[in-house]
């Protein structure tokens, strides 16, 4: 097959995924383009798109609460209804037996978008940009981190002196930042939930000092944190384990006095903060003033309810 064939195949393949039913199934059937977040791209000629070096535009771009793929549905309008609260694939609609070659393609490419968030690093000039003070733990790389969850929880000697030397013994509130498990949730929160934790600590008159980033983070290193620096509250800022939904949700576990080796049950947890669940701004306000309840009630988890 030479390259002029291969070419009109692409075209006629993609033709059939991403024309005018993609189109009208994301609300809006006066196009059949999809964004595109490359320098290649797929663009409409009548009903038919043209490829550029076999290229296919960035389907995560498409609002999964928004695409209907059910030809024909009985009630559309309940069905896009139903669809708003729920960002699980509804509606995927199917060719024979089997899946849309979009919802397949969709959902390799959030698979992929996980597995990046989960091995891949923030940004060295991301963390000197937000002026975070740069530890690790024990592990050595992505591979021992996922492998030895223990090494998460450990710091070196000399880590605990970098620790003490730029940190505040006995804060009252000491604050930290985890790559955890996602790197993609770091970076696309923690410029709006940094100011906002801050700036409410700073309304009850709560000062903090710098802020750790941790690299190769379990929860629990939080606890060495708060053995070393004596601090009041610890709150530890951390990527969670991304799913198919989203790969950019991040967490906040929050503890009175914690120590190691302490229960569980002595975390508070505020999770699900990215732009489709808890936004940033909203969770840090919340987060600020959970701490100060902490500090008042001298507790924190199940004991903060007693």
């Amino acid at each position: 097959m030479n390259e002029r064939d291969l070419k009109s195949m692409i075209e006629a393949i993609l033709a059939d995924m991403v024309g005018d039913k993609v189109s009208a199934a994301v609300g809006n059937p006066q196009s059949s383009t999809l964004q595109s977040t490359g320098t290649e791209s797929v663009r409409p000629t009548g009903n038919k798109p043209v490829v550029s070096d076999g290229v296919l535009d960035d389907i995560t771009e498409i609002d999964l609460r928004k695409q209907l793929l059910v030809e024909d549905p009985y009630d559309r309008e309940g069905y896009l209804k139903m669809k708003e609260k729920t960002p699980a694939r509804l509606g995927v609609g199917r060719a024979g037996p089997r899946y849309k070659t979009i919802t397949s393609l969709r959902f390799r490419a959030d698979h992929a978008a996980a597995q990046d968030a989960v091995f891949s690093y923030v940004d060295e000039n991301f963390v000197k940009e937000m002026n975070l003070i740069p530890i690790h733990t024990l592990c050595i790389d992505k591979d021992q981190y996922i492998t030895r969850p223990d090494l998460g929880r450990q710091f070196s000697e000399e880590m605990i002196a970098t620790i003490k030397a730029n940190t505040k013994n006995k804060a009252k509130v000491q604050i930290m930042v985890g790559d955890g498990l996602s790197s993609a949730a770091v970076e696309a929160n923690l410029r709006d939930i940094i100011p906002a934790i801050t700036q409410g600590l700073k309304m009850y008159g709560i000062e903090t000092g710098n802020i750790l980033f941790v690299k190769h983070c379990r929860v629990p290193s939080m606890d060495v944190i708060g053995d070393v620096t004596e601090a009041e509250v610890v709150c530890l800022l951390i990527g969670e384990r991304p799913g198919l939904v989203t790969a950019e949700s991040m967490s906040a576990y929050i503890a009175y006095k914690p120590t190691v080796g302490m229960p569980e049950a002595r975390r508070t947890v505020i999770s699900n903060i990215h732009s489709g669940g808890t936004p940033a701004v909203e969770a840090g306000a919340h987060i600020a003033e959970l701490i100060k309840t902490m500090m008042d009630k001298k507790a924190s988890g199940i004991d903060l309810k007693q």
